[in-house]
């Protein structure tokens, strides 16, 4: 108990990042040794976040011991903070009274996030287990496609009518505020629940009480349909400034609201997966460090094997100019400069195309204005890496004619490499494909095959051969 004591009266002298790792590892230390007094104790004072982290970075075996600890309220709390992989754990190991009241009791969007991640068998049989009106709204959420806005709402929320007054307004507010997520933005329906307004809460409180909500109200309202993507609704927060958004049917009925906290977990999920894309993975919006190992090797072997055979075309055309490298054989040399730099100028095109697709940067832009921009700036890329390479190459070589070629196809490499990488993304989009999954192994096919054609054939006119 010292130690926890100890531990107690450092809490508010220390980082987040140190909290957390000084819980776990206190937390950890009093498990193996079976004080689980001393351990529920040091968590009294922790963050739901930190304590669900804390959690996760137990040894598995631990996982259920620790949530153990908690208090219902705090169990419920800190579960909806937890990865899907140690929730999914979790349903597996606690008892099925404990886990119907932890889930009936999460948030309808984070519970179906969680069905989305489990077995559909699980998910069937925690769906048996809830309230009717918490496998209802499950249900609702279901129902709708994966990644729109209507699968990550939540359908609580408080709505009013525009001919209550300010002191009904907040006198259901204060009846229905534990039922609903979100009570900043208050969202204003007619008869037939079709959204007319909003105000928010500021406005309300500040209105005199016999003031009518119609009269106060914004009918401006911007909104979302249940069908919108999750990424372009996370873009509407952001750009907006909102800490919610109103989600709507077809008919115009308000569903649903989207708050930011989901929002940022979007954001967080979407980038992830471009940046994991980015390197040839594809995670499927599992978290990739918890993978099973043999998962991890399948997922990255496919552009593997794709590099793979590009190389042999590679190795096949370098054997095709035997003849031209029997007689300069230094040309063999500058093969990988060439090719490495020219991927790696592809990769930077690329990689800026795309994150300009995902935030709307190049709206505004044509296709071809882009792609006439980075073939321009690879040019200059071009001119400059070229330069040095010229006099690199006639500093190793001595020979001003081999000098020049490298020279020569480096510039000519860098164009076609910034034109690759930017014209790739729009054209796997317009395919309906990942333009993050699919560029790069196919910016390095182009860069690898026509760049050696480009060099072998400069130099072949360069050195008259």
């Amino acid at each position: 108990m010292t130690e926890t004591n100890n531990l107690n009266s450092t809490l508010q002298n220390v980082s987040r990042r140190e909290l957390r790792d000084l819980v776990r590892t206190q937390l950890q230390m009093l498990l193996e040794a079976g004080d689980l007094p001393g351990a529920k104790a040091i968590l009294v004072p922790v963050q739901y976040a930190d304590i669900a982290e804390a959690i996760e970075g137990l040894p598995e075996a631990m996982h259920a011991l620790a949530f153990r600890l908690l208090s219902k309220d705090e169990a419920i709390e800190v579960y909806e903070y937890l990865d899907y992989s140690v929730q999914e754990r979790l349903i597996e190991e606690l008892r099925s009274q404990d886990v119907r009241e932890i889930v009936d009791k999460m948030s309808p969007d984070d519970r179906a996030r969680l069905f989305d991640e489990l077995p559909a068998k699980i998910v069937n049989r925690l769906l048996e287990q809830l309230s009717p009106g918490e496998r209802a709204a499950t249900a609702q959420l279901l129902g709708y496609e994966a990644d729109t806005a209507g699968r990550i709402m939540t359908p609580e929320l408080i709505s009013l009518k525009e001919n209550f007054t300010v002191a009904v307004a907040l006198e259901r507010i204060r009846t229905l505020a534990n039922a609903s997520e979100m009570i900043y933005y208050l969202y204003v329906t007619d008869g037939a629940r079709q959204l007319t307004g909003m105000l928010s809460l500021r406005d309300l409180v500040t209105a005199q009480p016999d003031e009518i909500i119609g009269e106060i109200m914004t009918r401006d309202v911007v909104f979302v349909h249940t069908d919108t993507d999750q990424e372009e609704v996370a873009r509407l927060i952001q750009r907006y400034d909102f800490l919610a958004v109103p989600v709507v049917d077809r008919e115009q009925r308000l569903v649903g609201i989207v708050t930011v906290d989901d929002v940022i977990d979007i954001l967080q999920q979407e980038t992830t997966e471009d940046i994991y894309a980015l390197g040839g993975v594809q995670t499927d919006g599992d978290n990739y460090f918890q993978t099973n190992l043999l998962e991890v090797a399948r997922k990255r072997v496919v552009w593997l094997l794709v590099l793979l055979i590009t190389n042999t075309i590679t190795g096949t055309i370098i054997k095709s100019q035997e003849d031209i490298l029997a007689k300069v054989v230094t040309l063999t040399a500058f093969i990988p400069l060439l090719t490495g730099t020219g991927g790696n100028v592809g990769a930077q095109s690329s990689t800026v195309v795309i994150r300009g697709m995902n935030t709307d940067e190049i709206r505004s832009l044509g296709t071809l204005q882009v792609i006439g921009r980075e073939a321009i700036a690879g040019a200059l890329l071009g001119v400059m890496l070229g330069t040095i390479a010229t006099v690199w190459a006639f500093f190793l070589q001595g020979r001003i004619e081999v000098a020049i070629a490298v020279g020569t196809s480096l510039v000519a490499i860098s164009i076609l490499a910034s034109i690759s990488g930017s014209a790739l993304p729009f054209l796997f989009r317009f395919l309906r494909l990942d333009p993050a999954l699919m560029s790069a192994p196919f910016i390095t096919t182009a860069v690898d095959v026509l760049g050696v054609l480009i060099y072998f054939n400069l130099a072949r006119i360069i050195l008259k051969l």
